[in-house]
C-alpha cells in the first residue's frame, strides 16, 4: 500500500483545486493582503485515514484554512482575431490576477 495523503477538493472562482496540507494553491484573485489569513468554506471533497466524504454539492462542516502568500498576475495570452477578405483585425493580450495560497489546514 502507497503512502496516505489527506487532500481536498474546493472550489473557488468558479473553478476546482486539488489543496494538500502544507501545500501551495495558485487560484483566481481573492481579495487580501500577503500574510491575511482566510478559509475557503466550499469544499466539495474530503480524503482523510478515515475515509472519503463528498458532498452534496459541499461537504457540511469541512473548510480549508490558508495564508495568502502573494497576489500576482498570470502568464501573458496574446490573442488574434480577423475576419477574412474584410480587412478587419484585432489583436489582443490578456494576464489573469492570481492569489497564491498556503494551505495551512483542512478541517472536516
Amino acid at each position: 500500500m502507497g503512502v496516505f495523503r489527506m487532500y481536498a477538493i474546493v472550489r473557488t472562482g468558479g473553478k476546482q483545486y486539488k489543496a494538500v496540507p502544507d501545500g501551495t494553491l495558485v487560484v483566481e484573485k481573492i481579495e487580501g493582503e500577503p500574510g491575511t489569513e482566510i478559509e475557503v468554506g466550499e469544499v466539495l471533497l474530503v480524503r482523510t485515514d478515515k475515509g472519503v466524504k463528498v458532498g452534496t454539492p459541499v461537504v457540511p462542516g469541512a473548510i480549508v484554512k490558508g495564508t495568502i502568500l502573494r497576489q500576482d498576475r498570470g502568464p501573458k495570452i496574446v490573442g488574434f482575431t480577423y475576419k477574412a477578405k474584410k480587412r478587419e483585425r484585432h489583436h489582443y493580450g490578456h494576464r489573469q490576477e492570481q492569489t497564491h495560497i498556503k494551505v495551512t489546514e483542512i478541517a472536516g
